[in-house]
């Protein structure tokens, strides 16, 4: 027999409530085993059930070591050289100790094999209160003190030190973690107590989004993606504080039950543990045993249909573009108008300099770096689409000439790929598609300044091919697409000067279909999103006053939402249509440049479904 749901179509959940955004993990920490030797400044390697407790002040600088098995502790053999404020890294059973202060500052470093202490090739900067993180083979040991801070930075191949890139600040007492490869390192003092971060790619360092709560004297447990940063000083306490680094920002999650700083630190993010230290009432043992809790609320979907059983309705969970706002972010390094620009998100972006200059930098939703340089320095709003680890430009102009000329960036370098079938500037910008299938349209090919064309061409990853025209003729319009088969090009500047248009065309993999129109008709706008949902904003209506209208497109028509902060045109962008950036461009008249960037947030809503 057929079943009913098979016959009249799928279950629809019924709820209480409705679904909410996902408001992260939890924690909390639970009492564990004392150590036998109260102190702090101590260092720790391995797992929850598994840790290895080590060096220390009583307050005299001590070597004694301790095992702990899940729930108590006990006495093995000691440091050669007792010390605190050292650096660790490795297993329970594998082991490195290195630096720290006996006094004075220490360079030793010591192997632990399970059972007892080997003396190995010294640090080349003898110092303490680093940050160390890695494996007993492959281990990083990062800033520090040395009489000063210091910046420098060691790498251990298991058998010596080698100086490698320096951190960007010289600090004291913080936290860290993660490998040599890929590391971070948190909080600490310049003497200024801060909550700096930053984080280690196996060649350089980078500053990221500080700690919430600044402090020194704090420890971590975890990878450079997923760790939590506990316990520490303030600049007026001592803290139990335990925040959350998800790869991009932390988040406060719980405190310690009995407030401390200079613990001994082992596990993970989701399973940590935290002994000894010391806080206003003296040197204590305590251990205590950190445990993830995750999010037990129905968490938002986009498309999720539900039955809510309190207000007898039916939902729907919808991108909310409506209710979509622009926020300022960090401002680029230089004032910035007819560039390229390939972005992903508000948070992942690469974007060129002004020339003559064919340098990029990379946004990552907190501050801008250095990227690679192009080689071939371009202006006048060169086509580019994709994230900054996988963008394509092409395009643009070198005076006195447009040029065909196409790169692909992979996150560092550029590389010359095959060229535009025709010379062209003046594209459209936002989102075209990927680095390896995207498409080029419009923009200018003559040598008149109000030349457009209606040209569109495709790209496989590896060549363009010329596709059919677009229907109406134009440059500087905006753009938004997923692939070489899926795109949309709205507004732009008309061959008449001074003229712009509303017109709307979608691609879908063959030829170019006019749509709704948008409500007001601009040219050097620019795009986020795709066929189905995105946005058009800023652009030049008439002239100065520019505008900072921002359009919402569902697949069949355009309804403005929530204008940009600051009115402007030419600016290049891109991402999606919950998470776009706006960058540069003219904010009032010609020559007038501007290094604004704004970043469009729009979240998951549920919406009642009601018959019509």
């Amino acid at each position: 027999m057929a079943k009913y749901s098979d016959i009249k179509g799928f279950t629809v959940q019924t709820l209480s409530t409705d679904t909410v955004s996902n408001t992260g993990a939890t924690g909390a920490w639970s009492s564990g085993g004392n150590m036998n030797t109260a102190r702090y400044t101590l260092a720790g390697v391995g797992t929850q059930t598994q840790a290895l407790g080590f060096g220390g002040r009583t307050p005299s600088y001590v070597g004694n070591t301790e095992q702990y098995d899940g729930s108590s502790w006990t006495e093995t053999n000691d440091l050669n050289t007792g010390r605190g404020y050292l650096g660790a890294a490795g297993t329970y059973t594998a082991a490195l100790a290195f630096g720290g202060v006996t006094p004075p500052s220490s360079a030793v470093t010591e192997t632990w094999n399970g059972s007892s202490w080997t003396e190995v090739n010294d640090l080349n900067t003898a110092r303490n209160e680093h940050a160390g993180f890695g494996t007993q083979t492959a281990a990083i040991a990062a800033s520090g003190y040395a009489g000063g801070m210091v910046a420098v930075v060691e790498s251990w191949n298991g058998s010596a030190w080698t100086e490698t890139a320096d951190v960007n600040t010289a600090r004291g007492d913080t936290g860290g973690g993660g490998t040599t490869t890929n590391g971070i390192m948190f909080g600490g003092y310049t003497p200024t107590i801060t909550g700096a971060t930053e984080v280690w790619n196996g060649s350089a360092w980078t500053e990221t989004t500080d700690l919430n709560l600044a402090r020194k004297a704090l420890q971590g447990a975890g990878i450079y993606t997923s760790i939590i940063g506990f316990g520490g000083e303030t600049a007026t306490a001592v803290v139990g504080s335990t925040e959350s680094w998800d790869g991009s920002s932390w988040t406060e999650i719980a405190d310690f039950s009995t407030v401390r700083a200079e613990v001994g630190p082992a596990g993970t993010s989701s399973l940590a543990l935290a002994y000894a230290g010391n806080n206003a009432t003296g040197i204590v043992a305590i251990t205590e045993e950190f445990e993830i809790t995750p999010p037990t609320a129905q968490v938002q979907v986009e498309g999720q249909l539900f039955f809510n059983s309190t207000t007898n309705t039916f939902k729907e969970t919808i991108l909310d573009i409506p209710s979509g706002t622009w926020a300022s972010g960090a401002s680029f390094p230089q004032a910035v108008t007819e560039k390229g620009a390939a972005a992903s998100s508000n948070s992942n972006g690469v974007f060129g300099a002004e020339s003559p200059v064919a340098a990029t930098f990379e946004y990552d939703g907190t501050s801008w770096t250095a990227g690679g340089t192009q080689n071939t320095s371009r202006q006048a709003n060169y086509f580019g689409t994709g994230s900054s680890t996988a963008a394509i430009f092409a395009g643009g102009s070198v005076p006195p000439s447009r040029t065909a000329n196409a790169e692909t960036y992979n996150g560092s370098s550029f590389t010359e790929v095959s060229d535009l079938n025709s010379a062209r500037s003046v594209l459209a910008a936002g989102p075209a598609g990927t680095q390896t299938s995207a498409i080029a349209g419009t923009g200018g090919t003559g040598p008149g300044p109000n030349d457009g064309s209606v040209l569109s061409e495709s790209w496989n990853g590896s060549a363009w091919t010329e596709t059919a025209d677009l229907s109406t003729s134009r440059r500087l319009a905006g753009q938004m697409g997923a692939s070489n088969t899926s795109s949309l090009i709205v507004g732009g500047a008309l061959t008449s000067p001074g003229a712009r248009t509303a017109n709307t065309e979608v691609w879908n993999g063959s030829s170019w279909t006019e749509v709704n129109n948008l409500n007001s008709a601009r040219n050097n706008l620019a795009g986020a999103g795709n066929v189905s949902v995105g946005i058009a904003f800023a652009g030049n209506e008439n002239s100065p006053p520019y505008s900072a209208k921002t359009e919402a497109w569902n697949g069949t028509s355009w309804s403005e939402v929530n204008d940009m902060s600051s009115p402007r045109q030419y600016v290049k962008g891109g991402g999606t249509a919950s998470s776009a950036i706006a960058l540069g461009g003219y904010i009032a008249g010609p020559g007038e440049a501007s290094a604004l960037t704004e970043e469009w947030t729009a979240d998951l809503s549920n919406k009642t479904i009601t018959a019509s």
